[in-house]
């Protein structure tokens, strides 16, 4: 019992970090929604070109879901001790995507994190461009949603 008390509070607690983010974007500047655009757009692409589309993590097996999960945080948790906020703020959106992959209960406040991230401005391609020729990496596609995570999805089992 206490066992399932404990795992259903971290639940909720993964649930409100991303309605946190939902809600930040939501009443944040538009810069700063680009910059959350644009940096997750670049670790999108970074990620392919290790060979993981991220856009696709509805299809991953779990394991390899979970396995990203706690690699993420790792890294995102190195790239704030850097004060590399914008970085780890995009990477923030995939492992948020990726925690509601493997809990539904988080997808809704991802979809509207996703919401903000595909209305934000014009300026986001050109960033996201550039902070891939910096890394060395080839432009992608530009911005989309992840599988199975757009508004009217009803469940994560479409796109």
């Amino acid at each position: 019992m206490f066992s399932t008390w404990k795992q259903e509070k971290a639940v909720a607690t993964l649930v409100d970090e991303a309605q946190s983010l939902a809600d930040k974007l939501a009443s944040a500047k538009p810069h700063i929604v680009d910059s959350h655009a644009a940096a997750a757009q670049f670790w999108a692409a970074s990620y392919l070109a290790l060979g993981q589309n991220l856009y696709d993590l509805i299809a991953w097996k779990p394991a390899t879901v979970t396995r990203f999960a706690s690699t993420a945080q790792t890294k995102i948790a190195a790239l704030r001790k850097k004060r590399e906020y914008d970085s780890s703020d995009g990477l923030a959106i995939w492992l948020h995507t990726a925690r509601a992959v493997t809990e539904p209960r988080i997808a809704p406040a991802v979809r509207q994190i996703w919401q903000h991230i595909l209305a934000a401005g014009p300026n986001v391609e050109a960033m996201a461009h550039d902070l891939m020729q910096d890394a060395g990496l080839p432009l992608d596609e530009g911005r989309r949603f992840p599988l199975g995570f757009r508004i009217e999805d009803g469940s994560l089992n479409s796109d």
